[in-house]
């Protein structure tokens, strides 16, 4: 702690969603956030020693490899940083009595569900990806120490490299896109990702932040995106119309085209749905739809 205040570590600060938490998590305490210059995910002697010398009560780790197709080249990479520095991280802060919240992926399913997957369900990964993530997964769980694992789905937001600032380039360079209309998921806003997450563990901290968190009964997996669901062709249609009210050009023709027609290196699940239910249930977060929160993302861009 720092003066009384919880202190809390946030990793992968220089990502989309660790940006987001450096500027949501100070409400709850004292925050250090370190990119991977200064903690790298694929030196576990260096995840050690930063551990112990910062002392946090509270990591928000945001570090991870989410290059999907690069990964099953890559995989060596994607395990390191994906699979086993959570375990290493889960270690010491189970040593420490520290609480790990953890970033996972819908892409832990295979898809072929036509149901919103709940917690329960049994993860069938696909790709590299999608295996890397579990395996944190499961070394954190295994470690037994407190921790809180958010699986969250197809991010986005005004920074950074996403499915968004993509569309938004392509709008200006195109007379026509193809857009997959065979995969189903939730577009989820990082920013509300970072301002969920800090919603739950302001629950977790007594008062002011005058203590150690406490989860009690409530730890685990909880599933983490927007409400709603849409298609990738949806998604790019609802940011093509939302740029045209905003005073953009008509932009191009969009062309619905199904998976097999756009080979990619890293199969991707058809239905990325997760329910909310236990989330709801026990910490009280309410996904908003995921168009009202594209519409709030789309203007802070027009003043960007």
């Amino acid at each position: 702690m720092i003066n009384g205040r919880v202190k809390i570590l946030v990793t992968g600060a220089s990502g989309q969603v660790g940006w987001e938490l450096s500027r949501t998590l100070p409400a709850l305490g004292e925050v250090v956030a370190l990119d991977r210059a200064q903690m790298d995910f694929t030196k576990t002697d260096q995840i050690k020693r930063v551990l112990r010398e910062l002392r946090p009560d509270v990591v928000v780790n945001a570090a991870a490899y989410t290059a999907v197709d690069e990964a099953e080249t890559e995989s060596k990479t994607a395990w390191m940083i994906n699979a086993i520095a959570p375990g290493v991280v889960a270690e010491e802060l189970r040593r420490a009595g520290a609480l790990l919240v953890h970033y996972s992926t819908d892409y832990v399913f295979d898809g072929r569900g036509e149901m919103p997957y709940t917690e329960e369900d049994e993860p069938a990964p696909l790709n590299v990806y999608g295996a890397s993530k579990l395996a944190g997964e499961r070394a954190i769980q295994d470690v037994d120490g407190t921790h809180l694992i958010f699986r969250t789905s197809w991010v986005y937001g005004a920074r950074g490299s996403n499915f968004l600032r993509t569309m938004l380039k392509l709008f200006e360079e195109r007379s026509e896109l193809k857009i997959v209309d065979d995969q189903v998921g939730a577009p989820t806003w990082c920013r509300w990702l970072a301002k969920a997450t800090t919603q739950v563990l302001a629950q977790c901290v007594s008062g002011t932040g005058a203590s150690v968190p406490s989860l009690g009964d409530r730890g685990g997996i909880y599933h983490l995106t927007a409400g709603g669901q849409t298609s990738w062709l949806g998604f790019a249609s609802a940011i093509l119309d939302l740029r045209r009210s905003m005073g953009g050009t008509k932009g191009p023709h969009l062309i619905p085209i199904p998976s097999t027609a756009y080979p990619r290196p890293a199969q991707r699940p058809a239905n990325s749905v997760l329910s909310h239910t236990k989330l709801r249930a026990t910490f009280g977060v309410v996904p908003p739809p995921w168009h009202s929160l594209l519409c709030e993302c789309m203007e802070e861009l027009v003043f960007m």
